[in-house]
């Protein structure tokens, strides 16, 4: 697989505008000449999808922008280091982690992780989603239901990062198993087993019975 986009990535046509060239063109092009032009066409390929990753997965837009900035300055400080051959997407996610991980350490603010959007494509995602899915138009049970969401939305909060991480990349971001698990560092079947994992814990918080609210007034 790798000696066929490496191929590939040789073969590809020089003069093909920069829109139409792969990632991993652009960034073996631009470490060889330098040409910022080729950077910025990265940059700007991935600017919507990666800032909403790291804004969901920081729950903090202004964080969001300085770890996004940051992803990139590494993307250019280790250009040197990428490997011929290799895919740029995982390895972009994986700097991209890192630099949320990073942040989060040093930002131990409260983070809320909304999980009100789809994306992946197992049976543990589709799980997920069903999760929270209602199709009861009553009031009451609506209530019930965003406030099942929100102990979801705990639960993943306050997840160890190895699980967080799976949920964001596979469930969030729509990666493939074996996306998540390059940009993890971890085999294909650790990701399933923590995804499994999150999945049970977050089955657990959404069948958990809401416990009726107490009035503040005794006489009541």
């Amino acid at each position: 697989m790798n000696a066929v986009l490496e191929n590939q990535i040789v073969t590809e046509d020089p003069l093909l505008p920069l829109s139409q060239r792969s990632d991993e063109a652009l960034l073996l092009t631009y470490r060889s000449t330098g040409e910022s032009e080729l950077f910025e066409t990265l940059v700007h390929r991935y600017e919507r999808e990666l800032f909403s990753y790291l804004r969901r997965y920081l729950g903090d837009a202004e964080m969001a922008e300085d770890c996004f900035q940051a992803t990139f300055l590494q993307v250019h400080l280790k250009a040197e280091q990428f490997q011929e051959g290799r895919r740029f997407r995982p390895w972009l996610y994986t700097i991209a982690t890192n630099q949320a991980i990073d942040a989060r350490r040093r930002n131990r603010r409260h983070i809320a992780v909304s999980l009100d959007r789809a994306g992946g494509e197992t049976e543990e995602v589709g799980k997920l989603i069903d999760l929270l899915v209602s199709d009861e138009p009553d009031p009451q049970v609506e209530l019930d239901h965003e406030e099942q969401k929100r102990a979801v939305r705990r639960v993943v909060d306050e997840m160890p990062d190895a699980y967080r991480d799976a949920v964001m990349l596979v469930y969030y971001q729509g990666l493939k198993y074996r996306e998540a698990a390059e940009i993890l560092s971890i085999p294909v079947g650790t990701v399933k087993s923590r995804l499994h994992t999150a999945l049970v814990k977050i089955d657990e918080a959404y069948r958990r019975p809401i416990a009726p609210q107490n009035s503040d007034n005794p006489d009541a």
